[in-house]
């Protein structure tokens, strides 16, 4: 096997994925878009589908149109169910923002494991995740245990064995939050396994799966995960701003009490009662109008995923990935660059991190001079991903030969930071 164009064009033939990429917009056919991570392109059926709501719908039907959108959050929650999440109907809503998502569930299963006082968190968890739970607990006067991945002596690529997990959980912790998917290093975490380590104290879990959905093939029934939030704009290609998600097992859905109480949630809704009396199931969880606009969005790139099959997209994951390390190793390497993710496929999700002393001035060149897009975290890493149903093994060659010699080159030092608070 020679390492060239060529392969890279006899990987794409191969690829039963390989015929999605059409029913997306490539606007800039020269672009190598690495960064699905972040932001998923659009699929060409959305924005005939959000064309088609707005002016027949919205336009046409105006308050009439309630009729059939009232319900879209859990709708919708259940085709993310059934297509991306491994969870029966009933148990996920489509709505709100993961971070709002996040604090409710947050609030809601340390309210249902009442007399302990402690909250576990990870160091690398994603910073939103972190920040709502140091304010849960300051507003509680609860303790927030963090454990210190980010320390490789602690724990490679941030990884949180049940082991590590079982130092920090006790009978004093009501909430443990966790990845699916490490946002930085990329890495998967054993879901039943952690989930288990901290049910046997009692406590719950609550993962969140944003850098894993549409990626990897999530089983949350089948894991006997209770509780987590995720977003739709990543690999599931919902547009930016597009809603989050929940989910709730059934098993526990009736126990825990929503701490926003909205009449969405109200088991007689258009009752407009004096009381609260909160409706069953996951219909409890909703708060206010769901957002019609992204569901739509939602919904049509569920279409998508339903049609390709969630399984031959973590396959299309993992051998992208895994052709990412091949040029990774060949090229970058050499040049001074290290890989902060799992080597085995089966460790990790869509997006591999590689670190440089130069990351920050080599992602900006990546974007300003190579017409290569990834992502940039501090303080060294840039992340690039494998987006299954649209990335092709052609555009990952290119795209790493262009880093490759940006840096071998030195041309990469010519780039000019220009005003941006993106990376």
């Amino acid at each position: 096997m020679t390492l060239d164009i060529e392969y890279a064009r006899s990987l794409d033939r191969a690829d039963p994925l390989a015929g999605f990429r059409d029913q997306f917009v490539i606007a800039d056919p020269d672009m190598c878009y690495l960064d699905g991570n972040s932001l998923g392109r659009l699929p060409k059926a959305t924005a005939e589908a959000v064309q088609k709501m707005t002016v027949e719908e919205w336009g046409g039907e105006l308050v009439t149109g309630w009729s059939h959108w009232i319900d879209m959050a859990q709708t919708v929650g259940d085709r993310l169910g059934s297509a991306v999440l491994g969870a029966r109907p009933g148990q996920v809503l489509a709505t709100d923002t993961t971070s709002v998502n996040m604090y409710r569930l947050a609030l809601a299963a340390i309210k249902d494991r009442p007399g302990r006082s402690t909250i576990v968190v990870d160091e690398a968890n994603f910073p939103t995740d972190r920040y709502i739970l140091q304010g849960i607990a300051a507003d509680l006067g609860m303790d927030l245990v963090t454990i210190p991945n980010e320390d490789p002596s602690v724990a490679e690529f941030e990884c949180i064995t049940p082991d590590l997990l079982a130092e920090y959980v006790n009978d004093d912790v009501a909430l443990v939050c966790l990845q699916v998917i490490n946002y930085r290093s990329g890495a998967r975490q054993d879901v039943p396994a952690l989930t288990e380590v901290a049910r046997s104290h009692g406590a719950y879990v609550l993962w969140d799966a944003s850098h894993a959905v549409g990626s990897i093939d999530l089983q949350f029934d089948e894991w006997g995960v209770d509780l987590a939030i995720g977003c739709t704009y990543k690999y599931c290609n919902g547009g930016p701003g597009a809603p989050g998600w929940l989910y709730v097992n059934a098993n526990a859905s009736n126990d825990l009490q929503a701490p926003i109480q909205g009449w969405f949630a109200q088991r007689d809704q258009f009752v407009m009662g004096p009381k609260f009396e909160r409706a069953p199931g996951i219909r409890g969880f909703q708060i206010a109008t769901p957002p019609i606009l992204g569901l739509t969005s939602v919904a049509s790139s569920m279409s998508i995923i339903e049609g390709a099959g969630m399984a031959a997209i973590e396959a299309k994951a993992a051998a992208g990935t895994d052709f990412m390390i091949e040029l990774f190793d060949a090229w970058l390497a050499p040049l001074g660059f290290g890989l902060q993710t799992p080597r085995e496929a089966k460790m990790r999700g869509g997006h591999l991190s590689i670190t440089h002393d130069d990351a920050a001035q080599i992602a900006l060149a990546m974007r300003q001079l190579a017409n290569v897009i990834p992502d940039f975290r501090k303080p060294n890493t840039i992340r690039v991903a494998v987006a299954p149903l649209y990335t092709s093994y052609e555009e990952i060659f290119i795209g790493f030969q262009r880093l490759r010699d940006l840096v071998a080159t030195g041309d990469f030092q010519s780039a000019v930071l220009r005003e941006s608070a993106v990376t």
